[in-house]
Parts: C-alpha cells; sequence; structure tokens
C-alpha cells in the first residue's frame, strides 16, 4: 500500500510534497561527485518494481548526466555556416543508458540490473542505477535474482541488454524492429 502512495507523488511531482523536497534534493547532489553509492533508494517504489531488494548484495549508484545534444568540432576550411555539420547531433544511446555504462565502468564487479529516472533541472539529469554483486553468497542463493550470475550475463549493459538498451535497439515493442524479410 505504501509503494502505491510513494508511485502517486512520483506521478504528479508539482501537486505533491516531492517537489519541495526535491528541489532541496538537488541543491545538495549538484555539490556532489558525478558518480556516488547511495544507501537507500530515492524512489522505494520504482526500485521494488525493477528487481531491487534490500539485502546485502544490491548496490545503488546515483548518477548526474550533462543533459544537452552533441557538438562536433568545427570544419577548419571554410564554408557556409549552413553547411558546417557540427550542430543538432543526436546520440545514438539516451542519456539514461549512458548512466548505466558509466555506472558499470565505476563499479567493474558490480552487474547492472536496470535504472529509473530521479530528476533533473536545466543542466543535469540523476539516474539511480540498481547493481547487483555476482559474486556474493546471498545473491547467489536468490532464485529471484541468481539469473544474473551466469557468465552469459556479464557485462550486459556494454551489450544493450538492460532495459534502456533493448529500447534504443528497437526492441521494445512487437514487431517495431522485427520486420518480416520475404
Amino acid at each position: 500500500m505504501t509503494y502505491k502512495y510513494i508511485a502517486k507523488a512520483w506521478e504528479k511531482p508539482e501537486a505533491s510534497y516531492v517537489k519541495n523536497l526535491m528541489w532541496q534534493r538537488r541543491i545538495e547532489w549538484r555539490k556532489q561527485p558525478a558518480i556516488i553509492r547511495i544507501e537507500k533508494p530515492t524512489r522505494l517504489d520504482r526500485a521494488r518494481k525493477l528487481g531491487y531488494k534490500a539485502k546485502q548484495g544490491f548496490i545503488i549508484v546515483r548518477i548526474r548526466i550533462q543533459r544537452g545534444t552533441l557538438n562536433r568540432p568545427r570544419p577548419k576550411s571554410g564554408r557556409k555556416p549552413k553547411r558546417m555539420g557540427s550542430t543538432k547531433y543526436k546520440a545514438a544511446k539516451s542519456l539514461k543508458l549512458i548512466a548505466e555504462g558509466r555506472a558499470a565502468k565505476r563499479f567493474p564487479n558490480l552487474e547492472v540490473l536496470n535504472s529509473y529516472w530521479v530528476g533533473e533541472d536545466g543542466r543535469f539529469k540523476w539516474f539511480e542505477i540498481i547493481m547487483v554483486d555476482v559474486a556474493h553468497p546471498v545473491i547467489k542463493a536468490d532464485k529471484d535474482v541468481n539469473w544474473i550470475c551466469n557468465k552469459v550475463h556479464r557485462r550486459r549493459v556494454f551489450r544493450g541488454l538492460t532495459s534502456s538498451g533493448k529500447k534504443a535497439r528497437g526492441l521494445r515493442h512487437k514487431g517495431k524492429g522485427a520486420e518480416k524479410v520475404r
């Protein structure tokens, strides 16, 4: 029942207590490092829905990612400004997927389970990444999560096998990325 109320508050942050709470938190988060391990998830309902359990072997990492489009280097030789081709480039990967990759690089002994959005301002977006210690005996004994301990799932974030990775590859909806070959 509690998760339902938390989820409802996060649905419309402007209309609930979440707006003021997040305003204060974002001030603190800007001063913190870009990648930081935290004790408890900020959005408990979302974390639980994505597979988090409050037990040993589960780690939550908050990541700050800079927003905005990519800029390519300006060509050296002369062109019309229209033909420069230096602005309005879009990344093939989402900021969420980039955040998952950075977390996996920072903690190489952990595996990314999933991630969710926790906040944004004009300059940054923050995501929380649920990570699992595959070598931990508690994780190996948990039948719900021990699938991630198999060698097949190692470094899954870099192969686009997390939820946001599958979305970037066009595998989220049936029939979207898989057309029949005639």
